[in-house]
Order: C-alpha cells, then structure tokens, then sequence
C-alpha cells in the first residue's frame, strides 16, 4: 500500500492514491483549481497520458512510481524554478536511502533528471499555475521513477532501480520521497528566509555536490541549434553556466549531454 512517511504527515502533507488515471500533474492541478490548498501528493500505479518535459510521452508501466505533489503559494513567483533542484535533491536522498548507492554513481543531471550510473532512472517536471488567471500560485511537481522497467529507444540511456536493488516497489519509493522532500522544503524554506542575499545558495550548493557532468565538457540540444561547451556551475537563479570558445554563458533551458560518456552519443 502507499502511503506517506510519518514526518510528512506531521508536516501537514496528504495522500491521494489511485489505480490509474491519464497523468497525476493533470490531477494535482484539477485539485488546485477546485481550491486544495496542499500539500497534496497524489499517486498513481499506472499513467494512460503521462508526460515529460516539453511534452514529450512518458512512458507509464506499473511497477513504477508516478507522483504529483501540489503545493499553493509555496514561495514568490520568481523563486519557483529553485523547486525542481528541491525536488532533485529530495529524490536522491530518498533513493540513496532505498537502494545504498549514492554519488557519484547517483547523480543529479540539469535540469531535472536523476541518474544512475550514467543512465536516466527519473525525470521531474515542474510546472506552475496561476489559478484563475489572479489567485493563487499552484505549483506541481511530477515525479516519474523507474523502478521495476526502464523503457527502451529514448532519446537517452534509461534504467531502472531494480538493477540495484532486486525487489525494490514503488510503496518503499514513495514514502522515502515523500519524508526526504518534507525535510529539503523545510530547509529550503527556512534558508529562502536567512539568507536575503543569496536564498538558492545553500541548495545550489548541495545539488552541484551531485551533478552530473560538472567541470566537464557538455552538449545542449536547445531550439536554436546545439552548444559545446565546459559546464561550470549554476548561477543565482539556477541558470546553467556553460564557458564557450566565444565566452561564457547562461542557459535557461535545454537538454544535457555529456559527450566524454560513449552512451550519450546517440541521437534522439
């Protein structure tokens, strides 16, 4: 059975688990709309219409975790985009804890993937709603975990927890998440308020002691073209710092490739 961690409840957090339904974000934010205040996880065994970044499909078999958390006004506007790294560094706590593999074989990859051993085993997508048009700022947070299957022909390498873990479910999964995520929002909270100059600081901080790809050379797939370049760190908003023949550079969004790994050379 699913279920939250006892520090979660304790925090105020809720639990809706169903059998399956078309996408848990697609849920969290009819919740939103329908005036849930959150914190509301929301959890599926199965996703008929489950989607990743830029709408791409993903790939929702049973055995896995799919997991939405809705949050109401969790932090100004501008702030938001600092969630996803929360988020990333909640999953990786929760799945060092489950499976006893932590970096550098377990590694966070910009801007929202979860790695293991160089392939991808979980994706996040964070995405925010103004209710209304003026009321409340919803946020949601889609966790997609690979757990029991990884799927075959994506754009990059995928694996499963399983690998490392034989017997590993979802149940474990979640109530790890949903305990480490408490306690890194909390944090997060609490240091947005003590450190006035540089709120994402301390959690840049831990999530770059987990990258993937750091101080090395780089590919971003962007709308406009590829780019190459020496990943350098994050800058105060979460902005990829990329050092170019031309210059340096900040990146919003894109994809990550790390061409020093052979298995990040095919194309998607």
């Amino acid at each position: 059975m699913v279920d939250l961690s006892p520090e979660s409840e304790a925090a105020g957090y809720r639990l809706i688990s169903t059998g399956a339904t078309d996408s848990t974000n697609d849920d969290a934010l009819r919740a939103a709309r329908s005036g849930d205040p959150g914190p509301l996880w929301i959890v599926s065994a199965e996703q008929r219409a489950g989607r990743g970044r830029h709408g791409r499909q993903w790939s929702s078999p049973q055995g896995n975790l799919y997991a939405s958390l809705l949050l109401t006004d969790p932090c100004e506007a501008q702030h938001a985009p600092q969630l996803g790294f929360v988020a990333g560094l909640a999953l990786h706590e929760a799945v060092e804890a489950v499976t006893g593999v932590g970096a550098p074989r377990l590694s966070l990859k910009w801007p929202n993937d979860l790695l293991l051993d160089g392939a991808k085993v979980s994706g996040l997508l964070l995405e925010g709603h103004r209710i209304d048009g003026h009321g409340p700022l919803a946020i949601v947070i889609g966790f997609g975990v690979n757990v029991a299957f990884a799927p075959t022909g994506t754009p990059y390498p995928a694996s499963s927890l399983q690998t490392v873990r034989p017997g590993l479910n979802r149940e474990t999964v979640f109530r790890a998440l949903s305990a480490a995520f408490a306690r890194t929002f909390s944090a997060w909270r609490n240091g947005t308020r003590m450190n006035a100059a540089d709120p994402f600081g301390p959690i840049r901080r831990l999530w770059l002691e987990r990258a993937a790809g750091l101080g090395h050379e780089v590919t971003l797939r962007l709308p406009s073209g590829e780019k190459r370049g020496v990943f350098e760190g994050l800058d105060r908003s979460g902005r990829l710092q990329l050092k170019t023949v031309s210059g340096a550079e900040l990146i919003d969004a894109g994809d990550l490739y790390f061409p020093h790994r052979l298995h990040d050379i095919a194309k998607p």
